[in-house]
């Protein structure tokens, strides 16, 4: 699975085959979430602040997201994404 970023221990990735609706994974640890574009958990659980550090990436990125979600449909390798810093 591509990984679009990582940052304070959280690992960003998306699938080449993946299904509607438009999200990405978040894994921290031993837990995963598929979060949606509007920030909500579709799947998984996350521990609170892992899930806040998320939601502020996804904030300042929403667009690159958007942008490979597009390309991992067309099955085209997937653009990394900058790390919350």
């Amino acid at each position: 699975m591509p990984e679009l970023s990582r940052f304070f221990g959280i690992i960003i990735y998306m699938n080449w085959r993946e299904h509607p609706p438009m999200h990405f994974h978040a894994v921290y640890g031993e837990h995963e979430a598929l979060i949606t574009l509007d920030g909500r958990v579709y799947a998984g659980e996350l521990p609170g602040r892992a899930l806040s550090l998320v939601r502020e990436w996804l904030a300042l990125h929403r667009d690159e997201i958007a942008e490979n979600w597009t390309l991992a449909l067309a099955k085209k390798a997937l653009k990394p994404i900058d790390p919350l810093e």
